[in-house]
């Protein structure tokens, strides 16, 4: 899709930021799993959002794309700062914040630390609190230039692609300096502090062969923080989901907010 960028920031720090659609009173901002852009990953799922009426930002993390910062000594409320920034300059007041994997992290940040800037939460594809170290470990090894296509291919079939999904697309689209960064910016993070995104609402989309969030789990937050989260699944997708299902994930999300302003919405799966 053709995009359309600004750069804003403030001190050493620069984000660009792609965005799509008009001007619109709701917006809705997509923050990238580990290691990776906001961009090809989610053209698909960003022109179904955009043709349902929404305006859509997607600022992309240090290192990627024009975005430059410190890339040591990072912490995970340095990257919640960089997004509430952008929502600040860009947006039109509190917006709808979508983290995919990693991103959901990020996401949590935000509401947490600048619960003004935040309307609602999206949680794509994120984790429980405890993952299986080898699952753990995948997206490290995925994202490692220096191994071979074939270990990086094992690492990206068991934990980020479907079975009978082409994991091959994955193989390209990662940024080593900014995988390591995000890496040590949880390392020591205060999960408590931040794993009930602030009061905001929050909607989290399930895969349903996702190995970061097993089906056995699909109901930790809703059994925490009870009505203020609803829950969606989407078939057929692992904890990539994005390049698996943009289809059937923007369903979910156009689903969910245009519900937003209704009274007593239902949790389902």
């Amino acid at each position: 899709m053709n995009r359309h960028s600004k750069t804003t920031g403030s001190g050493q720090v620069s984000i660009e930021t792609y965005l799509d659609g008009e001007n619109n009173d709701l917006d809705v901002v997509i923050l990238p799993s580990y290691g990776r852009d906001g961009g090809e990953d989610f053209d698909v799922f960003t022109a179904a959002l955009v043709a349902a009426g929404y305006r859509v930002l997607r600022p992309q993390p240090r290192g990627t794309a024009g975005s430059t910062g410190p890339m040591s000594g990072v912490t995970i409320g340095d990257l919640g700062d960089d997004v509430a920034g952008v929502i600040d300059r860009l947006g039109h007041g509190p917006a709808v914040v979508l983290g995919h994997a990693y991103g959901n992290f990020v996401a949590r940040t935000v509401a947490t630390d600048h619960p003004g800037t935040v309307r609602a939460v999206v949680l794509a594809a994120a984790s429980t609190r405890a993952v299986p170290p080898e699952i753990d470990n995948a997206p490290f090894r995925a994202g490692d230039l220096t191994l071979s296509d074939e270990e990086r291919l094992a690492a990206l079939r068991l934990a980020f692609f479907a079975p009978g999904h082409d994991a091959s697309v994955w193989l390209s689209g990662w940024y080593p300096r900014t995988l390591a960064m995000q890496r040590a910016a949880v390392t020591g993070i205060d999960i408590g502090r931040y794993w009930g995104a602030g009061q905001a609402p929050i909607l989290e989309i399930l895969a349903d062969s996702d190995p970061f969030h097993p089906r056995s789990q699909w109901d930790d937050l809703r059994t925490q923080f009870g009505e203020r989260v609803t829950s969606a699944v989407v078939e057929d997708a692992g904890h990539a989901l994005f390049p698996e299902q943009p289809a059937a994930v923007a369903d979910a999300a156009i689903t969910y907010l245009r519900a937003m302003t209704r009274p007593n919405r239902r949790t389902t799966t």
